[in-house]
């Protein structure tokens, strides 16, 4: 009966109706998703791989394992870890899903659950319905939103002995490659019980210290809250920053020998905007950028600092913009986009 609620509402609700979420536009040519590979060894086609080579290349990005059936973004994807593994001069690539619990989940389940965050809330009707959907399967058991319900699509990071899938709608997840090329997920990460809440995807390791520095904002006090990771993994106290006094788009920020910058643009969240149907981010003129400097081992402070406007009008951005071609060949290894399930 819920399944049929959500073709209902992806159909009859709220369509995607814009090519620009429309499944068939966003996941076509090279953006088509693709299976899972096991370790396969490729072939070398010209000269050598030198035999004291040895370690892997591992590279994050979304992929969804459903074909959407409503809007869909390609942030929205299921993350997926495609990983070249070269050892005595033999290279062996491999392609996993990072196995959070929202992929287990519906992966057991057939069918997707969970609607996109990017691309699930176009309209008032459809940011309704959704919801309402959701709270459904929440109560008739088909998930539980405390083991988590958001990717791993975004990055990867080593730090604490471990190398962490990262995405900023959940929890870190542990994963592995073997000797033998493959990829395995161990599990949600959370350091103890000390991180209950998600974190960003781009977090900052000091190669000489070991220690890794982090942050993570969202829609409600506090907008922007810093925190750091001794070399064992162990996680410091939350340094709440309430100067940052609205929700902002604070996707990255930077690590020096004694300080941490943040950049508080002109992206915003605006997550009453994106029930009503609107982004979920957009640029705000009136707002004026800043830039955030404090201490790298701070406890409490924070001082903004006003600079630029970082976009004084949609031509300058529209100017910049350099539009590139790039021509993919096919190799022996060649990969096939795959038919996802519906």
């Amino acid at each position: 009966m819920l399944n049929a609620l959500d073709s209902i509402v992806n159909n009859f609700i709220d369509p995607p109706l814009k090519p620009s979420v429309d499944p068939r536009h966003v996941l076509s040519q090279n953006f088509a998703p693709v299976n899972e590979l096991p370790p396969t060894e490729c072939q070398v086609i010209e000269g050598s791989l030198p035999p004291c080579l040895d370690g892997a290349y591992i590279r994050n990005g979304p992929n969804p394992q459903f074909l959407p059936r409503g809007p869909y973004h390609l942030f929205d994807g299921d993350g997926m870890l495609h990983a070249l593994r070269i050892f005595q001069g033999k290279p062996t690539l491999c392609s996993r899903y990072v196995k959070t619990y929202k992929y287990t989940m519906e992966n057991d389940a057939g069918f997707p659950l969970i609607p996109n965050v990017f691309s699930g809330f176009n309209s008032l009707a459809g940011s309704a319905a959704r919801g309402s959907l959701t709270a459904a399967r929440i109560a008739t058991g088909q998930f539980n939103p405390s083991n988590g319900i958001g990717l791993a699509n975004t990055s990867l990071a080593f730090f604490a002995n471990r190398l962490f899938a990262l995405g900023e709608s959940d929890l870190p997840y542990a994963v592995y490659v073997t000797p033998n090329g493959e990829v395995e997920t161990i599990g949600r990460y959370d350091f103890n019980g000390k991180l209950s809440v998600s974190m960003t995807a781009h977090p900052k390791v000091d190669p000489d210290t070991g220690e890794c520095f982090a942050f993570r904002y969202g829609p409600v006090p506090p907008f922007l809250t810093y925190f750091r990771f001794d070399p064992n993994g162990n996680k410091h106290d939350d340094v709440p920053i309430f100067s940052v006094t609205s929700p902002s788009f604070l996707h990255d920020f930077a690590i020096t020998k004694n300080y941490a910058v943040f950049c508080d643009i002109q992206l915003g969240m605006n997550p009453l905007g994106m029930i009503a149907g609107g982004s979920p981010m957009g640029s705000i003129a009136s707002k004026v950028p800043r830039i955030g400097v404090l201490p790298r081992y701070v406890c409490t402070y924070i001082y903004m600092h006003n600079t630029y406007n970082c976009f004084p009008s949609q031509n300058l951005v529209d100017d910049s913009l350099i539009r590139i071609s790039v021509r993919v060949s096919n190799s022996p290894n060649q990969r096939f986009h795959a038919n996802c399930r519906n």
